[in-house]
């Protein structure tokens, strides 16, 4: 009887330590999509408006983020969910950007999110009004304001599937005319049938219409199918304006014709094979650079292909390789096909609830027919500290 009465006033001790120290220990409330934000009391992420989840004292950092949010199954229970990329439904939304290229897990997003049940929009964009004094014999001056805007929407098919659609759009042709931009040493594309130079060319205003169709199958292995009109294939890293590392600076690279350029294809079918954090793209696309009508959609035609090998093999850092066939991509040179390869390599490192490093080192080479080989260097870094960002690029191009 001793012994009864001893167990069970341990373990009344033992439930009022335990009440106590919850008690003590005050609720935080954290983002799923930005797990770095933590807060006292509930409300809306600063960076992407989800709203805060009850964070439990007791949970551990996990080696990698992997966003989870509450899902309700058909018997009405609730359980747990990755945030999944709308291009794979086996891959963290924080790894996706543009096509279906990758940045580092430990990238934050920044963006609008809206959850229609288990049906994800995301929205967000950015538009840089500037002047710019490029007044010497080659440039020229003015005010202007590049921008981009971008959605995408996903929606689950059961535990392991999902359909993904993206859109993105640009009021360049409003905001830059017809021949784009002040950017002394530029080139690539054309205006009224000449050749650019020393000026960016504004981009279509349709730039991204696509959808993706991915499967898991077991737990490391997964695969997908993208089509995009216009898209973005398997060749180069993600294109500049989805680069954190250049997230202020409006300019394009010199090197982006020799690196990222194939980002608005009027035609591109992308089939991709995940295990793990190792992922091989194979693409077909038009090798045909967009036309000078950047308001309609280009005649589509899958006359090029591509191949890309992506690893991720920490949070914080993307690499990739690539190799692509351009069949035809100048206008004013339509028997000058091109091969093209490409090696990239990003370092992102979060440095607290409002600050973050990134950077960006790229490499791109053309070999065209009747023009030889060159090359291109590129480096970028943005640090940014709430408000406030100091970012540079220094760059070399044959």
């Amino acid at each position: 009887m001793k012994n009864l009465l001893f167990s069970f006033l341990a373990a009344v001790a033992v439930i009022a330590a335990t009440a106590t120290l919850a008690q003590s220990t005050p609720q935080k409330y954290t983002c799923v999509m930005h797990p770095e934000i933590t807060m006292d009391q509930p409300g809306e992420c600063p960076k992407c408006g989800m709203a805060l989840a009850a964070k439990k004292p007791q949970e551990q950092e996990k080696e990698r983020p992997t966003s989870d949010v509450r899902r309700s199954t058909p018997n009405g229970e609730s359980t747990h969910m990755a945030m999944a990329s709308s291009v794979n439904v086996a891959e963290p939304m924080s790894r996706e950007s543009s096509g279906s290229s990758w940045v580092p897990d430990s990238t934050p997003m920044y963006g609008k999110m809206l959850m229609f049940g288990d049906d994800m929009l995301m929205l967000h964009g950015g538009i840089f009004p500037r002047y710019v004094n490029a007044s010497t014999r080659r440039g020229d001056d003015r005010i202007d304001g590049p921008n981009w805007f971008m959605a995408m929407y996903s929606h689950p098919i059961g535990e392991s599937a999902q359909v993904g659609f993206r859109g993105m759009m640009s009021l360049d042709l409003l905001t830059e005319g017809g021949r784009g931009y002040p950017l002394l040493f530029q080139t690539g594309e054309t205006w009224n049938g000449n050749a650019l130079h020393d000026r960016q060319h504004p981009h279509d205003l349709f730039d991204e219409i696509s959808v993706s169709y991915s499967q898991k199958f077991g737990h490391d292995f997964s695969a997908y199918l993208y089509v995009g009109y216009p898209g973005e294939p398997a060749l180069g890293p993600l294109t500049f304006m989805h680069r954190l590392s250049a997230m202020d600076n409006p300019d394009a690279p010199l090197s982006h014709h020799w690196q990222d350029s194939t980002h608005v294809t009027f035609g591109v079918v992308t089939l991709g094979a995940v295990w793990r954090d190792l992922k091989i793209e194979a693409s077909t696309f038009k090798g045909r650079e967009p036309d000078e009508v950047r308001y309609d959609f280009d005649q589509p035609k899958l006359d090029s292909f591509s191949g890309r090998i992506s690893w991720n093999p920490t949070k914080n850092l993307a690499l990739q390789v690539s190799h692509g066939y351009i069949k035809s991509p100048e206008e004013l040179e339509p028997d000058a096909n091109r091969h093209r390869t490409t090696a990239s390599l990003i370092y992102n490192r979060p440095l607290g609830p409002d600050a973050n490093w990134s950077n960006s080192f790229v490499w791109g080479q053309n070999q065209d027919s009747g023009h030889g080989t060159t090359q291109s260097f590129l480096f970028e870094t943005n640090y940014q500290r709430g408000r406030d960002t100091f970012y540079a690029r220094l760059e070399h191009v044959d």
